[in-house]
Protein backbone atom coordinates (compact mmCIF):
# COMPACT_ATOMS: atom_id res chain seq x y z
CA UNK A 1 0.00 0.00 0.00
CA UNK A 2 1.36 3.36 -0.92
CA UNK A 3 1.91 5.25 2.12
CA UNK A 4 1.64 9.56 2.23
CA UNK A 5 3.27 11.26 5.59
CA UNK A 6 3.73 8.06 7.46
CA UNK A 7 -0.03 7.22 7.04
CA UNK A 8 -1.23 3.26 5.13
CA UNK A 9 -4.50 3.82 4.64
CA UNK A 10 -6.56 6.37 5.14
CA UNK A 11 -10.14 5.90 6.08
CA UNK A 12 -13.45 7.94 7.04
CA UNK A 13 -13.54 6.77 10.63
CA UNK A 14 -10.15 5.35 10.73
CA UNK A 15 -6.41 5.10 9.60
CA UNK A 16 -3.81 2.38 9.88
CA UNK A 17 -0.51 4.35 10.39
CA UNK A 18 3.39 3.29 10.15
CA UNK A 19 5.34 3.98 12.69
CA UNK A 20 9.32 4.72 12.09
CA UNK A 21 9.58 1.36 14.06
CA UNK A 22 7.84 -0.33 11.24
CA UNK A 23 4.73 -1.23 13.35
CA UNK A 24 1.46 -0.28 12.05
CA UNK A 25 -0.85 1.58 14.37
CA UNK A 26 -4.52 1.50 13.95
CA UNK A 27 -6.89 4.88 15.17
CA UNK A 28 -10.29 5.52 14.85
CA UNK A 29 -12.50 8.21 16.31
CA UNK A 30 -15.06 7.08 18.51
CA UNK A 31 -16.64 10.17 19.79
CA UNK A 32 -16.36 12.73 22.54
CA UNK A 33 -14.88 11.62 25.54
CA UNK A 34 -17.69 12.37 28.46
CA UNK A 35 -14.90 12.78 31.01
CA UNK A 36 -12.43 14.93 29.40
CA UNK A 37 -14.55 16.75 26.81
CA UNK A 38 -12.08 16.17 24.23
CA UNK A 39 -12.21 14.04 20.96
CA UNK A 40 -11.57 10.57 22.17
CA UNK A 41 -9.55 7.61 19.76
CA UNK A 42 -9.63 3.64 19.45
CA UNK A 43 -5.81 2.85 19.15
CA UNK A 44 -3.84 -0.92 18.75
CA UNK A 45 -0.25 -0.79 17.78
CA UNK A 46 0.83 -4.03 15.32
CA UNK A 47 3.92 -5.07 15.95
CA UNK A 48 6.14 -5.21 12.70
CA UNK A 49 5.88 -8.70 10.83
CA UNK A 50 4.93 -10.07 7.33
CA UNK A 51 1.47 -10.52 8.13
CA UNK A 52 0.91 -6.72 9.89
CA UNK A 53 -0.60 -4.98 7.60
CA UNK A 54 -3.72 -7.71 7.76
CA UNK A 55 -3.73 -7.81 11.36
CA UNK A 56 -3.99 -4.16 10.96
CA UNK A 57 -7.26 -4.43 8.68
CA UNK A 58 -8.63 -7.20 11.51
CA UNK A 59 -8.55 -4.66 13.96
CA UNK A 60 -9.47 -1.47 12.40
CA UNK A 61 -12.76 -3.45 11.56
CA UNK A 62 -12.80 -4.66 14.77
CA UNK A 63 -13.36 -1.40 16.21
CA UNK A 64 -15.40 -0.25 13.09
CA UNK A 65 -18.20 -2.80 14.31
CA UNK A 66 -17.58 -1.72 17.97
CA UNK A 67 -18.40 1.67 17.54
CA UNK A 68 -21.36 0.87 15.05
CA UNK A 69 -22.86 -1.28 17.41
CA UNK A 70 -22.00 1.10 20.60
CA UNK A 71 -20.16 -1.55 22.65
CA UNK A 72 -16.34 0.63 22.34
CA UNK A 73 -15.25 1.90 25.37
CA UNK A 74 -16.16 6.06 25.45
CA UNK A 75 -13.54 7.52 27.35
CA UNK A 76 -9.33 6.45 28.36
CA UNK A 77 -10.10 7.14 32.05
CA UNK A 78 -8.67 5.34 34.33
CA UNK A 79 -10.42 3.37 37.61
CA UNK A 80 -8.83 6.21 40.23
CA UNK A 81 -11.18 8.53 38.15
CA UNK A 82 -14.01 6.41 38.08
CA UNK A 83 -13.97 6.16 41.88
CA UNK A 84 -13.54 9.50 42.66
CA UNK A 85 -16.60 10.44 40.40
CA UNK A 86 -18.56 7.25 41.96
CA UNK A 87 -17.88 8.47 45.14
CA UNK A 88 -19.08 12.45 44.41
CA UNK A 89 -22.37 10.80 43.42
CA UNK A 90 -22.85 8.20 46.09
CA UNK A 91 -26.05 8.81 48.15
CA UNK A 92 -25.89 6.90 51.36
CA UNK A 93 -25.64 7.38 54.64
CA UNK A 94 -21.90 8.48 56.33
CA UNK A 95 -20.65 4.99 57.81
CA UNK A 96 -21.57 3.11 54.74
CA UNK A 97 -19.45 6.02 52.76
CA UNK A 98 -16.66 5.53 55.33
CA UNK A 99 -16.48 1.92 55.21
CA UNK A 100 -16.50 2.18 51.04
CA UNK A 101 -13.57 4.65 51.21
CA UNK A 102 -11.99 2.49 53.46
CA UNK A 103 -12.25 -0.36 50.59
CA UNK A 104 -10.99 2.15 47.98
CA UNK A 105 -8.10 3.41 49.33
CA UNK A 106 -6.58 0.57 50.83
CA UNK A 107 -7.58 -1.77 48.59
CA UNK A 108 -8.76 -1.13 45.17
CA UNK A 109 -6.66 2.43 44.27
CA UNK A 110 -3.00 0.40 45.30
CA UNK A 111 -4.10 -2.22 42.77
CA UNK A 112 -6.22 -1.00 40.29
CA UNK A 113 -6.01 2.62 40.17
CA UNK A 114 -4.31 3.24 37.24
CA UNK A 115 -5.84 0.70 34.17
CA UNK A 116 -8.02 2.11 32.05
CA UNK A 117 -11.84 1.12 32.07
CA UNK A 118 -10.75 -0.44 28.78
CA UNK A 119 -8.65 -2.80 29.85
CA UNK A 120 -10.38 -4.31 32.52
CA UNK A 121 -11.45 -7.70 31.93
CA UNK A 122 -12.37 -10.88 34.00
CA UNK A 123 -9.00 -12.06 34.27
CA UNK A 124 -7.64 -8.46 35.89
CA UNK A 125 -10.52 -9.27 38.78
CA UNK A 126 -10.12 -12.87 39.50
CA UNK A 127 -6.00 -11.84 39.73
CA UNK A 128 -7.41 -8.94 41.93
CA UNK A 129 -9.75 -11.28 44.49
CA UNK A 130 -6.89 -13.85 44.90
CA UNK A 131 -4.55 -10.29 45.67
CA UNK A 132 -6.81 -10.16 48.56
CA UNK A 133 -7.17 -13.81 49.49
CA UNK A 134 -3.70 -14.38 49.95
CA UNK A 135 -2.41 -11.19 51.63
CA UNK A 136 -4.33 -8.20 53.06
CA UNK A 137 -1.49 -6.09 52.58
CA UNK A 138 -0.74 -7.33 48.59
CA UNK A 139 2.92 -8.32 49.15
CA UNK A 140 3.42 -10.36 46.44
CA UNK A 141 5.37 -12.73 48.27
CA UNK A 142 7.94 -9.83 49.09
CA UNK A 143 9.61 -10.56 53.15
CA UNK A 144 9.40 -7.20 54.94
CA UNK A 145 9.49 -5.76 58.71
CA UNK A 146 6.12 -4.41 59.67
CA UNK A 147 6.82 -1.68 61.65
CA UNK A 148 4.66 -0.27 64.30
CA UNK A 149 5.77 3.11 64.71
CA UNK A 150 6.21 5.28 61.92
CA UNK A 151 9.13 7.63 61.05
CA UNK A 152 12.46 7.34 62.37
CA UNK A 153 12.57 4.50 65.34
CA UNK A 154 14.73 2.06 67.47
CA UNK A 155 12.45 -1.13 66.56
CA UNK A 156 11.08 -3.26 69.19
CA UNK A 157 9.49 -6.59 69.37
CA UNK A 158 6.65 -5.17 68.21
CA UNK A 159 8.59 -4.20 65.05
CA UNK A 160 8.38 -8.14 63.29
CA UNK A 161 8.83 -9.59 59.86
CA UNK A 162 5.59 -9.68 58.08
CA UNK A 163 3.45 -12.68 57.73
CA UNK A 164 0.35 -12.98 54.88
CA UNK A 165 -2.79 -12.82 56.42
CA UNK A 166 -5.90 -13.18 53.84
CA UNK A 167 -8.76 -10.49 54.01
CA UNK A 168 -11.88 -11.99 55.66
CA UNK A 169 -14.27 -13.29 52.87
CA UNK A 170 -16.83 -10.51 54.57
CA UNK A 171 -14.04 -7.81 52.95
CA UNK A 172 -13.76 -9.30 50.02
CA UNK A 173 -17.36 -9.51 49.11
CA UNK A 174 -17.65 -5.26 50.83
CA UNK A 175 -14.81 -4.48 47.98
CA UNK A 176 -16.75 -6.45 45.22
CA UNK A 177 -19.93 -4.43 45.96
CA UNK A 178 -17.88 -1.44 45.68
CA UNK A 179 -16.80 -2.01 42.41
CA UNK A 180 -19.70 -3.58 41.24
CA UNK A 181 -21.37 -0.35 42.06
CA UNK A 182 -19.05 1.63 40.42
CA UNK A 183 -18.53 0.08 37.41
CA UNK A 184 -22.46 -0.06 36.79
CA UNK A 185 -22.28 3.76 37.31
CA UNK A 186 -19.97 3.71 34.92
CA UNK A 187 -22.16 1.98 32.16
CA UNK A 188 -24.84 4.04 33.04
CA UNK A 189 -23.21 7.21 32.27
CA UNK A 190 -21.60 5.31 28.89
CA UNK A 191 -18.33 5.87 29.94
CA UNK A 192 -18.35 2.05 29.00
CA UNK A 193 -20.84 -0.11 27.12
CA UNK A 194 -19.87 -3.32 28.69
CA UNK A 195 -19.31 -4.11 32.29
CA UNK A 196 -16.16 -6.29 32.84
CA UNK A 197 -17.23 -7.60 36.16
CA UNK A 198 -19.88 -9.34 34.49
CA UNK A 199 -16.75 -11.60 33.00
CA UNK A 200 -14.95 -12.39 36.42
CA UNK A 201 -15.97 -14.67 38.97
CA UNK A 202 -17.48 -13.34 42.16
CA UNK A 203 -15.94 -14.34 45.12
CA UNK A 204 -17.49 -16.57 47.53
CA UNK A 205 -19.70 -15.59 50.16
CA UNK A 206 -19.20 -16.14 53.77
CA UNK A 207 -20.90 -18.66 55.38
CA UNK A 208 -22.80 -17.49 58.23
CA UNK A 209 -20.90 -18.98 61.63
CA UNK A 210 -22.85 -17.18 64.62
CA UNK A 211 -21.38 -17.93 67.37
CA UNK A 212 -23.02 -16.70 70.93
CA UNK A 213 -22.32 -17.61 74.54
CA UNK A 214 -23.25 -20.99 76.22
CA UNK A 215 -26.14 -20.44 78.75
CA UNK A 216 -23.23 -21.21 81.25
CA UNK A 217 -20.94 -17.96 79.78
CA UNK A 218 -24.26 -15.75 79.18
CA UNK A 219 -24.82 -16.42 83.14
CA UNK A 220 -20.79 -15.67 84.14
CA UNK A 221 -21.34 -12.37 81.45
CA UNK A 222 -24.85 -11.22 83.49
CA UNK A 223 -23.24 -12.32 87.01
CA UNK A 224 -20.19 -9.54 85.66
CA UNK A 225 -22.20 -6.80 84.57
CA UNK A 226 -24.38 -6.53 86.84
CA UNK A 227 -21.81 -5.23 89.83
CA UNK A 228 -22.77 -1.96 87.83
CA UNK A 229 -26.66 -1.99 87.27
CA UNK A 230 -27.11 -0.01 84.43
CA UNK A 231 -24.31 -1.92 82.73
CA UNK A 232 -25.97 -5.10 83.45
CA UNK A 233 -29.19 -3.70 82.36
CA UNK A 234 -28.12 -2.82 78.93
CA UNK A 235 -26.29 -6.14 78.57
CA UNK A 236 -29.64 -7.55 79.72
CA UNK A 237 -31.70 -5.86 77.09
CA UNK A 238 -29.40 -6.76 74.33
CA UNK A 239 -29.35 -10.70 75.40
CA UNK A 240 -33.31 -10.38 75.73
CA UNK A 241 -34.28 -8.15 73.14
CA UNK A 242 -31.92 -9.00 70.60
CA UNK A 243 -31.20 -5.38 69.78
CA UNK A 244 -27.98 -3.76 68.17
CA UNK A 245 -25.87 -1.79 70.33
CA UNK A 246 -26.21 1.64 68.53
CA UNK A 247 -30.14 0.77 69.13
CA UNK A 248 -29.26 0.44 72.53
CA UNK A 249 -27.52 3.80 73.03
CA UNK A 250 -30.73 5.28 71.49
CA UNK A 251 -33.34 3.92 73.51
CA UNK A 252 -35.59 6.45 75.02
CA UNK A 253 -37.69 6.42 78.50
CA UNK A 254 -40.60 7.83 76.41
CA UNK A 255 -40.48 4.40 74.10
CA UNK A 256 -40.50 2.23 77.13
CA UNK A 257 -44.12 0.66 78.53
CA UNK A 258 -43.96 -0.87 81.65
CA UNK A 259 -47.83 -1.24 82.04
CA UNK A 260 -48.08 -2.69 79.01
CA UNK A 261 -44.53 -4.25 79.14
CA UNK A 262 -43.43 -3.40 75.99
CA UNK A 263 -40.23 -1.26 74.58
CA UNK A 264 -40.05 0.45 70.88
CA UNK A 265 -36.61 0.70 69.06
CA UNK A 266 -37.25 3.29 66.45
CA UNK A 267 -33.66 5.47 65.52
CA UNK A 268 -30.17 3.93 66.22
CA UNK A 269 -26.85 5.74 66.92
CA UNK A 270 -24.08 5.78 64.47
CA UNK A 271 -20.59 6.61 64.94
CA UNK A 272 -17.87 8.23 62.48
CA UNK A 273 -14.55 9.13 64.38
CA UNK A 274 -15.69 10.61 67.93
CA UNK A 275 -18.33 11.65 66.19
CA UNK A 276 -22.07 10.35 66.78
CA UNK A 277 -25.37 11.24 65.30
CA UNK A 278 -28.93 9.53 66.22
CA UNK A 279 -30.49 7.99 62.49
CA UNK A 280 -32.73 5.47 61.52
CA UNK A 281 -32.42 1.42 62.60
CA UNK A 282 -30.29 -0.51 59.91
CA UNK A 283 -32.90 -1.39 58.22
CA UNK A 284 -35.31 1.83 58.00
CA UNK A 285 -38.32 -0.23 59.87
CA UNK A 286 -39.49 0.60 63.26
CA UNK A 287 -40.11 -2.58 65.96
CA UNK A 288 -42.16 -2.95 68.99
CA UNK A 289 -40.82 -5.51 71.28
CA UNK A 290 -43.02 -7.48 74.12
CA UNK A 291 -40.83 -7.65 77.50
CA UNK A 292 -40.85 -10.90 79.57
CA UNK A 293 -41.86 -10.25 83.72
CA UNK A 294 -38.57 -10.73 84.74
CA UNK A 295 -37.29 -7.65 82.40
CA UNK A 296 -40.06 -5.20 83.56
CA UNK A 297 -38.95 -5.70 87.02
CA UNK A 298 -35.44 -4.87 86.69
CA UNK A 299 -36.46 -1.99 84.35
CA UNK A 300 -38.35 -0.64 87.28
CA UNK A 301 -35.85 -1.43 89.69
CA UNK A 302 -33.26 0.67 87.62
CA UNK A 303 -36.06 3.38 87.13
CA UNK A 304 -35.92 4.21 90.97
CA UNK A 305 -32.01 3.59 91.04
CA UNK A 306 -31.42 6.72 88.03
CA UNK A 307 -34.07 8.76 89.15
CA UNK A 308 -32.31 8.29 93.61
CA UNK A 309 -28.88 9.12 91.15
CA UNK A 310 -30.66 12.30 89.38
CA UNK A 311 -31.70 13.65 92.82
CA UNK A 312 -28.94 13.34 94.52
CA UNK A 313 -26.92 15.28 91.77
CA UNK A 314 -29.72 18.34 91.60
CA UNK A 315 -30.69 17.01 88.30
CA UNK A 316 -33.75 15.30 87.03
CA UNK A 317 -34.53 12.67 84.35
CA UNK A 318 -36.49 14.31 81.27
CA UNK A 319 -39.38 12.29 79.94
CA UNK A 320 -37.82 11.30 76.20
CA UNK A 321 -34.38 11.01 78.31
CA UNK A 322 -31.89 8.21 77.21
CA UNK A 323 -32.13 4.62 78.97
CA UNK A 324 -28.60 4.83 79.42
CA UNK A 325 -26.65 7.39 79.41
CA UNK A 326 -23.39 9.04 80.93
CA UNK A 327 -25.07 12.23 82.39
CA UNK A 328 -27.25 12.00 85.37
CA UNK A 329 -30.68 14.00 83.79
CA UNK A 330 -29.88 11.07 80.89
CA UNK A 331 -29.74 13.64 78.36
CA UNK A 332 -26.79 12.41 76.51
CA UNK A 333 -26.41 8.92 74.80
CA UNK A 334 -23.33 6.73 74.96
CA UNK A 335 -20.87 6.41 72.29
CA UNK A 336 -21.84 2.95 70.40
CA UNK A 337 -17.69 2.26 70.31
CA UNK A 338 -17.69 3.08 74.16
CA UNK A 339 -19.93 -0.18 74.73
CA UNK A 340 -18.22 -2.23 72.57
CA UNK A 341 -14.91 -1.93 74.34
CA UNK A 342 -16.16 -2.22 77.96
CA UNK A 343 -17.93 -5.33 76.68
CA UNK A 344 -14.88 -6.52 75.42
CA UNK A 345 -12.79 -5.31 78.78
CA UNK A 346 -15.60 -7.69 80.34
CA UNK A 347 -15.62 -10.67 78.30
CA UNK A 348 -11.50 -10.65 78.53
CA UNK A 349 -11.67 -10.37 82.17
CA UNK A 350 -13.77 -13.22 82.21
CA UNK A 351 -11.19 -15.05 79.97
CA UNK A 352 -13.84 -14.92 76.80
CA UNK A 353 -12.74 -13.85 73.37
CA UNK A 354 -16.26 -12.30 72.88
CA UNK A 355 -17.92 -9.54 71.41
CA UNK A 356 -20.94 -7.48 71.85
CA UNK A 357 -22.83 -8.13 68.63
CA UNK A 358 -22.66 -12.11 69.74
CA UNK A 359 -25.74 -11.07 72.16
CA UNK A 360 -27.92 -10.45 69.25
CA UNK A 361 -27.22 -14.44 68.22
CA UNK A 362 -27.66 -15.49 71.76
CA UNK A 363 -31.07 -14.11 71.38
CA UNK A 364 -31.80 -15.63 68.24
CA UNK A 365 -30.65 -18.77 68.85
CA UNK A 366 -31.69 -19.14 72.39
CA UNK A 367 -35.68 -18.41 70.89
CA UNK A 368 -35.03 -20.67 68.21
CA UNK A 369 -34.16 -23.60 70.40
CA UNK A 370 -37.51 -22.65 72.21
CA UNK A 371 -39.09 -23.67 69.68
CA UNK A 372 -40.54 -19.51 68.62
CA UNK A 373 -41.05 -19.65 65.10
CA UNK A 374 -38.65 -17.91 62.28
CA UNK A 375 -40.90 -15.01 61.37
CA UNK A 376 -41.26 -13.63 64.91
CA UNK A 377 -37.16 -14.27 65.63
CA UNK A 378 -37.16 -11.89 62.75
CA UNK A 379 -39.39 -9.70 63.79
CA UNK A 380 -37.81 -8.95 67.02
CA UNK A 381 -34.36 -8.70 65.63
CA UNK A 382 -35.37 -6.30 63.24
CA UNK A 383 -34.34 -8.32 60.02
CA UNK A 384 -36.02 -6.36 57.05
CA UNK A 385 -35.64 -9.95 55.20
CA UNK A 386 -35.32 -13.63 56.91
CA UNK A 387 -35.70 -15.22 53.48
CA UNK A 388 -39.61 -14.64 52.67
CA UNK A 389 -40.98 -11.51 51.98
CA UNK A 390 -43.60 -12.36 54.72
CA UNK A 391 -40.76 -11.50 56.98
CA UNK A 392 -40.98 -7.84 56.10
CA UNK A 393 -44.97 -7.81 57.19
CA UNK A 394 -44.46 -5.80 60.63
CA UNK A 395 -48.20 -6.62 61.52
CA UNK A 396 -47.26 -10.61 61.17
CA UNK A 397 -45.12 -10.88 64.23
CA UNK A 398 -46.68 -8.15 66.46
CA UNK A 399 -49.50 -10.15 68.25
CA UNK A 400 -49.66 -13.43 69.91
CA UNK A 401 -46.63 -15.00 68.23
CA UNK A 402 -44.40 -12.54 69.88
CA UNK A 403 -46.01 -12.59 73.49
CA UNK A 404 -44.84 -16.54 73.70
CA UNK A 405 -41.61 -15.44 72.49
CA UNK A 406 -41.04 -13.09 75.50
CA UNK A 407 -42.19 -15.25 77.37
CA UNK A 408 -40.04 -18.09 76.12
CA UNK A 409 -36.60 -15.93 76.46
CA UNK A 410 -37.39 -15.76 79.81
CA UNK A 411 -36.98 -19.35 80.97
CA UNK A 412 -33.59 -19.51 79.00
CA UNK A 413 -32.01 -16.82 80.50
CA UNK A 414 -29.56 -16.86 83.77
CA UNK A 415 -31.13 -15.32 86.70
CA UNK A 416 -30.38 -11.77 87.02
CA UNK A 417 -28.29 -11.44 90.66
CA UNK A 418 -30.85 -8.65 91.55
CA UNK A 419 -33.60 -9.09 94.11
CA UNK A 420 -35.89 -5.82 95.19
CA UNK A 421 -37.20 -4.66 97.97
CA UNK A 422 -40.81 -3.44 99.09
CA UNK A 423 -39.77 0.08 98.14
CA UNK A 424 -38.92 -0.87 94.67
CA UNK A 425 -35.27 -0.74 95.27
CA UNK A 426 -32.85 -3.03 93.76
CA UNK A 427 -30.35 -5.21 95.94
CA UNK A 428 -27.47 -7.04 94.46
CA UNK A 429 -27.04 -10.74 95.71
CA UNK A 430 -23.21 -11.01 94.86
CA UNK A 431 -20.89 -11.32 97.20
CA UNK A 432 -19.24 -8.29 97.24
CA UNK A 433 -15.27 -8.53 95.75
CA UNK A 434 -12.68 -8.98 98.26
CA UNK A 435 -9.88 -6.46 97.27
CA UNK A 436 -8.88 -5.90 100.51
CA UNK A 437 -7.33 -8.21 103.72
CA UNK A 438 -10.09 -7.21 105.65
CA UNK A 439 -12.84 -7.37 102.90
CA UNK A 440 -11.87 -11.19 102.75
CA UNK A 441 -12.27 -11.66 106.58
CA UNK A 442 -15.64 -10.44 105.87
CA UNK A 443 -16.60 -12.23 103.43
CA UNK A 444 -15.83 -15.49 104.83
CA UNK A 445 -17.70 -14.53 107.49
CA UNK A 446 -20.44 -13.67 105.71
CA UNK A 447 -20.49 -17.17 103.72
CA UNK A 448 -20.23 -18.98 107.64
CA UNK A 449 -23.06 -17.26 108.55
CA UNK A 450 -24.91 -17.87 105.24
CA UNK A 451 -24.68 -21.26 105.11
CA UNK A 452 -25.56 -21.54 108.51
CA UNK A 453 -22.16 -22.74 110.03
CA UNK A 454 -22.35 -19.61 111.91
CA UNK A 455 -25.99 -19.56 113.71
CA UNK A 456 -28.09 -16.86 115.30
CA UNK A 457 -26.57 -15.90 118.84
CA UNK A 458 -23.19 -17.68 118.08
CA UNK A 459 -19.98 -15.64 118.84
CA UNK A 460 -17.65 -14.62 115.97
CA UNK A 461 -14.12 -15.73 116.70
CA UNK A 462 -12.19 -13.18 118.80
CA UNK A 463 -10.78 -10.61 117.08
CA UNK A 464 -7.11 -11.30 118.51
CA UNK A 465 -7.61 -14.60 116.63
CA UNK A 466 -8.86 -13.80 113.16
CA UNK A 467 -5.73 -11.23 113.28
CA UNK A 468 -3.61 -14.09 113.55
CA UNK A 469 -5.42 -16.57 111.39
CA UNK A 470 -5.33 -14.10 108.36
CA UNK A 471 -1.51 -12.61 109.46
CA UNK A 472 -3.32 -9.09 109.40
CA UNK A 473 -3.43 -6.16 112.34
CA UNK A 474 -5.88 -6.22 115.05
CA UNK A 475 -7.17 -2.69 113.30
CA UNK A 476 -7.66 -4.78 110.05
CA UNK A 477 -9.86 -7.74 111.43
CA UNK A 478 -11.55 -4.79 113.65
CA UNK A 479 -12.65 -3.32 110.40
CA UNK A 480 -13.99 -6.65 109.11
CA UNK A 481 -16.27 -6.83 112.03
CA UNK A 482 -17.48 -3.04 111.69
CA UNK A 483 -18.39 -4.33 108.11
CA UNK A 484 -20.66 -6.94 108.90
CA UNK A 485 -22.18 -4.73 112.12
CA UNK A 486 -23.31 -1.99 109.27
CA UNK A 487 -24.49 -4.71 107.14
CA UNK A 488 -26.75 -5.93 110.03
CA UNK A 489 -25.41 -9.46 110.25
CA UNK A 490 -23.86 -9.06 113.54
CA UNK A 491 -24.12 -7.31 116.98
CA UNK A 492 -20.82 -5.71 118.95
CA UNK A 493 -20.74 -3.57 121.99
CA UNK A 494 -17.45 -2.72 123.34
CA UNK A 495 -15.17 -5.06 125.11
CA UNK A 496 -17.51 -8.15 123.94
CA UNK A 497 -16.98 -10.50 121.18
CA UNK A 498 -19.23 -9.98 118.49
CA UNK A 499 -22.40 -12.20 117.79
CA UNK A 500 -24.94 -13.55 114.66
CA UNK A 501 -27.53 -10.83 114.97
CA UNK A 502 -31.20 -12.24 113.84
CA UNK A 503 -32.69 -11.47 110.38
CA UNK A 504 -33.89 -7.78 109.79
CA UNK A 505 -37.47 -7.13 109.41
CA UNK A 506 -36.96 -5.59 106.03
CA UNK A 507 -38.99 -7.79 103.32
CA UNK A 508 -37.01 -8.61 100.12
CA UNK A 509 -39.14 -9.46 97.38
CA UNK A 510 -37.78 -12.08 94.66
CA UNK A 511 -38.21 -11.10 91.46
CA UNK A 512 -37.75 -14.46 89.89
CA UNK A 513 -40.95 -16.08 92.25
CA UNK A 514 -42.97 -12.63 91.71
Amino acid sequence: MPSTGGRRQGRQRGEIEQLPSGALRVKLYAGVDPLSGKRHYLRETIPPGPKAEEEAEKVLVRFLNQVNERRNPRTRATVNQLLDRYLEYLDVDVTTRTRYKIAIEKHIKPLLGNVALAKLNGETFDSFYKTLRTCRSHCGGRSFVEHRTKGEHKCTNRCRAHTCKPLSLASVRKIHTCLSGALKAAVRWQWITVNPLDQAHPPKRPTPDPKPPTPEEATVIVNKAFKDLAWGMLVWLAMTTGARRGELCALRWDWLDLDNATLRIRTNIAQDGPRTWEKDTKSHQQRRITLDPETVGLLRAYRLHCEAQARSLGATIAKDGRLFSPSADHSTWHKPSSVTQRYRRMCRSLGLDMNIHQLRHYSATELIAAGVDVRTVAGRLGHSDGGTTTLKVYSAWVAEADQKAAGRITGRMPQAPITIDVQGNPQSTLEPEATNPYQKIAADLRGAITAGILRIGDPLPPVAELANRYHVGIGTAHRAITQLKDEGLVTASRGKRAIVASPTTATVIDIHSA
